[in-house]
């Protein structure tokens, strides 16, 4: 059984090519057609964006324990700005899985 979320986005990346005929991309793994990733690089794009949600959760605990966050709602977007501006490796979908973590992750401790 996969430790990855249900919500976490499962959709592989969309090749574009040229031509009339209908195409999809695939890639040979150990003598088959994989299409989109395999449960090995799904559960290491999970690892990697939930890392990055509790590094951002606590820092946003941090702010807030500091009293540098006068708006929850604006600063949770300006932090997602922040993040697509970084040219990390997220698509939109993991950005936005992303973002919704973080704010799963600091609501406990929201007043």
């Amino acid at each position: 059984m996969s430790k990855v979320p249900a919500n976490f986005p499962r959709i592989a990346s969309a090749a574009t090519m040229p031509g009339a005929q209908l195409k999809f991309t695939a890639r040979k793994i150990d003598g088959r057609f994989v299409v989109g990733p395999t449960e090995e690089e799904l559960c290491e794009r999970w690892e990697y964006c939930e890392d990055l949600a509790q590094q951002l959760a606590a820092r946003t605990q941090r702010k807030r324990a500091a009293g540098l966050i006068s708006d929850l709602y604006v600063f949770y977007k300006e932090t997602e700005q922040r993040v697509r501006g970084q040219g990390w490796d997220l698509s939109n979908d993991e950005v936005t899985w992303l973002m919704d973590r973080v704010r799963q992750l600091t609501a406990s401790s929201q007043d």
